[in-house]
């Protein structure tokens, strides 16, 4: 399957996509550019400025949205107006990356390294009363982390080790008895998990975006005409077209014209509805 071209190249490194009803659709971000990108019904694109970095985006349970920014959070309401919370740490030398929302309204987001250091970096689990508790540790790049349509298991990529990880969860354990679901063809970006079990992970690098079954066996491939391939939610009022986002970041000037660009793809399978930030 080859995933169509939605955009030209609006971001120099796109990431985090995510649906969401209450904001009328897809929002995704350009993260070293700080800006949150939203997509409209006309296919127009628009951008709102949040900090020196947007790592990724989820909804709040309470309007608006929660941002992660370069050394923490930010609450967005329902007007867009961002609030910077207490940075989570002081070095300059590490910033966020990815996340997702658990089943249980927690919010896991992870970061990594500027040099992208091994074992310089951590997953997060964030609660609706802001405390923050590490889930993950020694960890080098934090990216895509999603969770089984039961919400028993989770999926969770650390780039460079080019394997995606299954944790059983629960509300009260968290992550617990991490294995390898899959070794991958490439470096496993974000991901995104559909309502069949399905893991949908973007390979950057790769040009694909790939799906595996619960199993971890490889049954779907959708090709992106873009190699830095970053992440895919999926969307639309159905829940059945997968957004995928894509980067330029590293590139020359005229390499990779596509890079940048959003993408769409019908796969012939659903999502599950998002969970937002239980704040």
């Amino acid at each position: 399957m080859l995933a169509e071209r939605l955009t030209h190249a609006v971001a120099h490194h796109a990431e985090g996509p995510c649906w969401w009803p209450g904001w009328g659709g897809l929002r995704w971000v350009d993260m070293l550019a700080g800006d949150v990108l939203a997509l409209d019904a006309s296919g127009t694109v628009t951008r709102t400025h949040v900090g020196d970095v947007a790592a990724m985006i989820r909804p709040r349970a309470g309007g608006g949205a929660v941002i992660a920014v370069e050394r923490g959070l930010a609450l967005a309401d329902e007007d867009w107006r961002v609030d910077p919370l207490r940075p989570m740490w002081e070095t300059d030398a590490v910033r966020m990356n990815e996340g997702g929302v658990a089943p249980d309204g927690s919010l896991y987001v992870g970061s990594m390294a500027y040099d992208q250091a091994e074992g310089a970096a951590s997953l997060y689990r964030v609660g609706p009363d802001l405390d923050v508790a590490t889930a993950l540790d020694a960890v080098t790049v934090s990216n895509g982390i999603d969770w089984s349509p039961d919400g028993t298991l989770a999926y969770y990529d650390d780039t460079p080790t080019g394997r995606i990880q299954v944790f059983d969860w629960s509300p009260d354990d968290g992550l617990t008895q991490g294995r390898v679901l899959a070794e991958v063809d490439g470096f496993p970006d974000g991901l995104t998990v559909d309502g069949e079990g399905g893991i949908w992970t973007a390979i950057f690098g790769g040009g694909r975006v790939e799906r595996r079954a619960p199993d971890g066996t490889l049954d779907a491939v959708i090709e992106v005409g873009a190699r830095q391939v970053t992440a895919c939610t999926f969307g639309g009022d159905d829940l059945d077209e997968l957004y995928i986002t894509t980067s330029r970041e590293g590139l020359d000037d005229g390499e990779d014209a596509a890079a940048g660009s959003l993408f769409v793809a019908r796969p012939g399978v659903r999502g599950k509805a998002v969970t937002p930030f239980a704040r």
